[in-house]
């Protein structure tokens, strides 16, 4: 693993990182030449919430990138000292103006390759009505046979939600082949 541009120097002393490994079976690590640091370089866990209103799945389509105009069900990254459902919560709070519960674990996401793992709690609505917040351009809900399962911005959102309707639902969706 070469060290990323942006991990070149020491945190604590500023001496160059080389890519070595420490222990037979491990991965590379990016230590420090200098003093002997070892620099983990850890995921990123974010935290997302499906909920349903009327029996529709509420979806927003992304304002942002990665994947700006596609859609995907509230979530982010979990702050620390955050718990990753208080996360949840707070992301639905503020991109699609939902108050909701984290409920049940629909399941935990990763994928090789990606930085990102993607915790999924199912969620009850508290209070509100869903309408566009932060880095949304649009909200909708959705029946499980209309989720536009081809526009989904990521592989954790495709997979989630598949898990959502079968076990919330009962509905076995077609989805569409992971791309390459």
């Amino acid at each position: 693993m070469p060290a990323p541009a942006a991990y070149r120097f020491c945190p604590p002393c500023g001496g160059p990182l080389s890519s070595r490994v420490i222990k037979a079976g491990e991965p590379a690590r990016l230590v420090c030449d200098a003093c002997g640091f070892v620099m983990y370089l850890n995921p990123k866990l974010a935290a997302c919430a499906i909920t349903a209103v009327d029996g529709r799945i509420v979806l927003l389509r992304r304002g942002i990138d990665p994947e700006r105009g596609k859609w995907a069900f509230p979530g982010g990254f979990v702050d620390r000292g955050e718990t990753a459902a208080g996360a949840a919560e707070r992301e639905t709070r503020e991109e699609v103006h939902l108050l909701v519960e984290a409920q049940d674990l629909v399941g935990v996401y990763s994928y090789p390759g990606n930085e990102v793992v993607v915790v999924v709690y199912a969620a009850r609505l508290v209070s509100g009505e869903p309408c566009i917040g932060d880095e949304c351009l649009e909200v909708r809900t959705f029946p499980p046979p209309e989720i536009p399962w081809a526009d989904l911005a990521f592989r954790s959102t495709r997979d989630a939600l598949g898990d959502y309707v079968r076990r919330f639902f009962h509905f076995e969706p077609v989805l569409p082949p992971v791309p390459a």
